[in-house]
């Protein structure tokens, strides 16, 4: 039977890393710690109080969750400014950025990012019938801000996706080149949003700021976050952003009527009020990949500096060949970034003493 699917969709097929069952699952950054049993119970009870509802619709714009969001979110980037009317949650942080496409990209528009990065950005582009544009990174994976800022001149992009801690990376972006490159898409006739996903920052590194800490004076920025990671909430699909009141009205626009469950909202919530017990590990996991950096480095691995859970290293001759062979000792990590590179995410010390001794083996 012919279907009338998008021309620009045919052949495809759905994004998604693989899923296999494993001893070791270090591919797609998940937190490795279950939740506390504390956290569990209180979830459990929250999902009881709300399924005494479920014949309502949902609070349609969660305003009890974003106001949640927004009072967790100042305290962890040390700002008073953040109010429910800055705060947008959807399900998943790949909601918020189909959302921000929606809105702000579409048909005749372009979105610019810097490649490598994460591999859904020109998805969204495609899904929202955008033009999607990259500019290459540096050697050490940083973005040449100059490059950049001649680039938005040059395109007139409304979108510019720029991730911090990069994914497949790890690679930081430091504030004065944010700055920068926001004052640059300020000056776009029409005017161009800067979307700084910070999907991974509760794992930076001591001392490294929030892009959150420049929403004040620049009203064009967007910050997404998620609580999939250091939260270990990934099957909860909970993502948000934080920008001007005026951003959060337009994604307000174009997301479907009661787009966040009853049940979202209250797993969010309760997972939020316990927000220390959840994110316990996160030293504990920022340690252990310090130290898978140290390691493979000392094996003579070039690894990309890292401000999130995970690190990417090599290169390879034939990264394949290595993935297999890790794969074939019960250790799934990721092929992701530029030819010969591979990504591994940082789970518990023994599945990290796990990987190491695969990666000795597969390439003695």
């Amino acid at each position: 039977m012919d279907l009338p699917l998008r021309p620009e969709l045919r052949g495809l097929e759905p994004y998604g890393a693989p899923q296999l069952d494993v001893p070791v699952l270090l591919n797609v950054n998940e937190n490795p710690y279950s939740p506390p049993s504390a956290v569990v119970d209180a979830i459990a009870a929250a999902v009881h109080k709300a399924a005494e509802s479920l014949n309502r619709y949902p609070d349609r714009d969660a305003v009890g969750l974003r106001t949640d969001l927004a009072n967790y979110l100042a305290h962890e980037a040390r700002v008073d400014f953040l109010r429910y009317e800055n705060i947008w949650a959807a399900n998943g942080s790949n909601e918020v950025m189909l959302h921000l496409h929606q809105a702000f990209a579409g048909p005749g528009r372009i979105a610019l990012s810097f490649d490598p990065t994460y591999s859904m950005y020109p998805e969204y582009s495609r899904d929202s019938a955008t033009t999607y544009v990259t500019l290459p990174r540096r050697d050490d994976f940083a973005i040449d801000v100059d490059a950049a800022v001649a680039a938005i001149a040059e395109k007139a992009p409304t979108l510019v996706l720029l991730a911090s801690p990069n994914n497949p990376t790890g690679t930081s972006l430091p504030l004065d080149d944010a700055r920068a490159i926001i004052r640059a898409a300020a000056e776009v006739p029409g005017g161009c949003v800067v979307v700084i996903d910070e999907a991974y920052a509760e794992f930076r590194r001591r001392g490294v700021p929030s892009a959150i800490t420049l929403l004040p004076e620049h009203p064009n920025l967007a910050v997404t976050r998620t609580m999939s990671k250091a939260f270990a909430l990934a099957g909860g699909r909970l993502g948000y952003l934080a920008a001007s009141p005026a951003i959060v009205d337009a994604l307000r626009v174009v997301r479907l009527p009661y787009h966040l469950s009853s049940v979202t909202q209250a797993v969010a919530r309760a997972a939020l009020s316990h927000s220390r017990d959840l994110q316990a590990q996160v030293d504990e996991i920022r340690a252990e990949r310090d130290e898978t950096v140290r390691w493979l480095r000392g094996q003579g691995y070039t690894v990309a500096d890292t401000d999130a859970n995970f690190a990417l290293f090599g290169p390879f001759g034939d990264r394949e060949r290595v993935f297999e062979g890790l794969l074939e000792r019960g250790v799934l990590i990721r092929v992701s970034g530029p030819e010969g590179w591979l990504r591994v995410s940082i789970g518990t010390p023994q599945e990290m003493a796990r990987f190491r001794a695969a990666l000795v083996e597969v390439t003695s």
